[in-house]
């Protein structure tokens, strides 16, 4: 698993922006720090409490230099669906060839929905020398993180 003080490892993917766009963290991280909230799916009641969560917290993350992504294996068509039923200000990557989530090893089966190589619930800070200053993985999918220690990490 990626651990505070690893490089993260790059990628490209399609993004869920209102559209559907491309995003590579190296590049991304050209702009400021960047925070990966992993989470197993849209539309669920947890996932869609964490996002939330999130889009309440954005301005913190944005006057600290921060740009926030969500990252799920789902399409970004239906990430986009969840962004506009949620009210997202934020962008979501979709990992739907799950590269992301094997790349940062936080894969896990989520047996209550049947799927499996679902992302797990983590969140990950990257500074912009790409190196990850914060790590936070759940095992448990209905554990949120801390928002308030995610924000301290991001600043």
């Amino acid at each position: 698993m990626v651990s505070v003080g690893d490089v993260a490892p790059d990628f490209t993917a399609p993004i869920a922006n209102g559209d559907v766009d491309e995003i590579t963290l190296s590049e991304a991280l050209d702009d400021g720090p960047v925070v990966l909230a992993f989470f197993p799916g849209a539309f669920t009641s947890v996932c869609s409490h964490e996002m939330n969560s999130f889009q309440d917290r954005l301005d913190e993350l944005t006057e600290a230099g921060a740009t926030l992504y969500g990252v799920s294996i789902d399409t970004p068509f239906s990430q986009n669906a969840f962004r506009d039923e949620l009210g997202l200000e934020f962008d979501l990557v979709s990992d739907s060839g799950r590269e992301i989530v094997d790349s940062y090893d936080i894969s896990m089966d989520f047996e209550a929905l049947g799927v499996p190589n679902v992302a797990k619930r983590a969140v990950f800070v990257i500074d912009e020398n790409q190196e990850v200053t914060y790590a936070w993985v759940s095992d448990d999918p209905g554990v949120e993180p801390d928002y308030d220690e995610v924000i301290d990490a991001a600043t």
